[in-house]
C-alpha cells in the first residue's frame, strides 16, 4: 500500500463481513414498491487498518507498568487480599466485583482464591464421619493438578460424574489442610490433627504434604507420643519415623511405657515394644505399663476391667515381659501380688529366684540388654596443683550443642586429687534458662584421675542446632582434679558437639579447662 507521499506502508487490514443476503440487498438498492421505511439496518463497509513497525513490541511495552502504588491505595489492596483470604476461611467468600483476578499478580495467588470457595465449584465432598460432617466444594481441575488419585477419580477410565462425594474416613480439618497445599502451595500444621493430615495426604496420594507431616511429627517427638506415633509409622508405612521412634523409646523407655499414649496403642504395637531388647527400663515399669494396657483395653472391648479379663486381652503378650530378671523385691510386692500371674506360674517364678534346680518357665529369663551409653570427653588431659581446683558451693557449668538428637543421661565428674573422698552433686541441664532435668545424688571418688558418673533420674532428649547448659554444684573434698586443652568441639561416633563458656558458671569451668569433663548420652 502507498500512501499519498508515495511511501510504502505495512499495513493489516480488515473487513467486516456481513451476511450475503445484507450485502446483496444493499449492493442493489431498495426494490421498486418496496417500503422505503424498511427494517434493515443501514449497511456501512469499514476498513480497519493497524500500521505496524519492524520491531516487535514486547508484553511490557504493550502493557505499561503501573506507577509504585500510593501507601493508601498499597494499604486498601493489602486489606482486600486478607478479607478475601479470611472468607476463604470461613467458607464465605462471595467474590465482590467482576474483576478480582486483577488484584493478584501470579498464578498461585489466584487459585488461592478458589481455595474452599463456591465460585466455579464443579464438585463438593461432604468429609468425615455421620455426625460430625462438613461440606466443601472443590474444582475438578485444580484437584487433578495437585493429586493423582483427584485425576484418576474425575478425568480416568472410571471417572465419578457425581456432583457430591462422601469421604467418611477423613477428618474436615485434615481435608482442609489438604486442599490449602493443593490450591494455596501452603502447609499448615498442628499436633492436634497432624496425624489425620498424614491420613489424608497418603489417601489422596500427596507425597510432598506426607513429607512435610513426617516432618513435623519427628520434630516434635518426644517420650509422651512416640508409642503412638510407633504404631502410627507401622501403619503409614514410614521407616525412617520408625526409626526416630524407636530411638527415643529405647532411650527414654520409661517415661514412655507410662505415658498416657502408651495406653493407646494396638495390640501388634505392644507386643513389639515387648519383645525389644534395648529397653533401658526396669522390668517392673514394663510390667505395669502392660497392665495399665490391659485396662485401657478392656474400656474399648466394653468388658468389666477384671483381673480375668486383663490376662484375657493380654494373651501370650503377657509371656514377653521378662518377669524372673526383675529384682527379687519387685517381684514379690508387686507381680506376684497383681493377680494376672496364676498361682502355678507365681511358685514357679519363686523356685525359680531360689531353687538349685529352676523350673521350666514360659516367661523369658534373660535381661534385656538395653543401650550402652556413649561419653562425650572434652578435655585432651587432666592435672591437679595444691592449691586447685576448690568448690565451695560454687557452679561450674559449660554450654553445649549437637547436630543430632541425643539423650543426655549423666555427666562424668572429676574426684578427689588427695585420696578417697565421698561428693554430693546437684547436676541440672537447661535450655535457654528453662530446666530440663536434674539430680541430687552422691559418688564417691576413689582418689585417681578417672571420671565418675552422675545420672539423671531420665535420660533427658537434647534437639540439634540448640545450645544447652549442663551445670554442677559440687560439696565435699574442695582439691580435685580438673581438665586442660578443652576442644570445641568433639567427634562422637555420628555426633558432633559442639562447646562454649557458660555465663552461668562461677568456678571457673570453661571450654579451656575445668569440671564437667563428659557428657554420658544415648544415640
Amino acid at each position: 500500500m502507498v500512501d499519498a507521499k508515495g511511501r510504502n506502508m505495512k499495513c493489516l487490514t480488515f473487513f467486516l463481513m456481513l451476511p450475503e443476503s445484507v450485502r446483496i440487498r444493499s449492493n442493489k438498492g431498495p426494490k421498486k414498491g418496496s417500503p422505503t421505511n424498511s427494517k434493515l439496518p443501514p449497511v456501512c463497509y469499514e476498513i480497519i487498518t493497524l500500521k505496524t513497525k519492524k520491531k516487535k513490541k514486547m508484553a511490557a511495552e504493550i502493557f505499561p507498568t503501573k506507577k509504585p502504588a500510593t501507601a493508601a491505595s498499597a494499604s486498601a489492596s493489602t486489606t482486600t487480599v486478607q478479607q478475601y483470604q479470611q472468607q476463604n476461611l470461613n467458607n464465605n467468600n462471595t467474590i465482590q466485583g467482576c474483576n478480582w483476578q486483577g488484584l493478584y499478580p501470579t498464578i498461585r495467588e489466584r487459585n488461592s482464591v478458589m481455595f474452599n470457595n463456591e465460585l466455579m465449584a464443579d464438585v463438593h465432598f461432604v468429609v468425615g464421619p455421620p455426625g460430625g460432617t462438613q461440606r466443601l466444594p472443590g474444582h475438578r481441575y485444580v484437584l487433578a493438578v495437585g493429586s493423582s488419585v483427584f485425576h484418576a477419580m474425575f478425568y480416568g477410565e472410571l471417572a465419578e460424574d457425581k456432583d457430591e462425594i462422601r469421604i467418611p474416613d477423613v477428618e474436615p480439618a485434615s481435608f482442609l489442610a489438604m486442599l490449602r497445599y493443593i490450591y494455596c502451595d501452603e502447609i499448615d500444621l498442628c499436633a492436634d490433627t497432624v496425624l489425620a493430615t498424614l491420613y489424608a495426604a497418603k489417601k489422596y496420594i500427596v507425597p510432598h504434604l506426607a513429607r512435610a507431616c513426617v516432618n513435623f511429627l519427628e520434630t516434635s517427638l518426644s517420650a509422651k507420643n512416640a508409642c503412638v506415633l510407633l504404631s502410627q509409622s507401622c501403619l503409614f508405612e514410614e521407616p525412617d519415623l520408625t526409626q526416630r521412634c524407636w530411638e527415643v523409646i529405647d532411650a527414654q523407655a520409661e517415661l514412655a511405657l507410662r505415658s498416657e499414649g502408651f495406653c493407646d496403642i494396638d495390640a501388634q504395637t505392644l507386643e513389639s515394644i515387648l519383645l525389644r531388647e534395648t529397653l533401658n527400663a526396669k522390668e517392673l515399669v514394663v510390667f505395669e505399663a502392660a497392665l495399665s494396657w490391659a485396662e485401657a483395653e478392656c474400656q474399648r472391648r466394653e468388658l468389666p476391667p477384671s483381673i480375668d479379663n486383663k490376662r484375657k486381652v493380654l494373651g501370650k503378650a503377657v509371656y514377653l515381659i521378662r518377669v524372673p530378671t526383675m529384682a527379687l523385691d519387685d517381684f514379690a510386692n508387686g507381680a506376684a501380688q497383681s493377680g494376672v500371674l496364676t498361682l502355678t506360674e507365681t511358685n514357679d517364678i519363686f523356685l525359680w529366684y531360689t531353687a538349685a534346680k529352676k523350673p521350666e518357665l514360659q516367661f523369658a529369663s534373660e535381661p534385656r540388654k538395653g543401650l550402652s551409653p556413649q561419653r562425650c570427653h572434652r578435655f585432651q588431659s587432666c592435672a591437679y596443683r595444691s592449691n586447685q581446683w576448690r568448690y565451695r558451693g560454687r557452679c561450674d557449668s559449660i554450654q553445649f550443642a549437637v547436630d543430632k538428637r541425643v539423650f543426655i543421661a549423666g555427666f562424668g565428674l572429676y574426684g578427689s586429687s588427695c585420696g578417697s573422698a565421698e561428693y554430693s552433686a546437684k547436676i541440672e541441664l537447661k535450655r535457654q534458662g528453662v530446666a530440663l532435668g536434674q539430680n541430687l545424688s552422691k559418688y564417691f571418688s576413689d582418689g585417681s584421675s578417672n571420671t565418675f558418673p552422675v545420672w539423671f533420674e531420665y535420660p533427658v532428649q537434647i534437639e540439634p542446632d540448640t545450645f544447652y547448659t549442663a551445670s554442677v554444684v559440687l560439696d565435699g573434698n574442695e582439691l580435685s582434679y580438673f581438665g586442660q586443652e578443652g576442644m570445641t568441639e568433639v567427634q562422637c561416633g555420628r555426633v558432633t558437639f559442639q562447646f562454649q563458656c557458660s555465663s552461668d558458671s562461677t568456678n571457673g569451668t570453661g571450654v579451656q579447662g575445668g569440671q564437667i569433663p563428659e557428657l554420658i548420652f544415648y544415640a
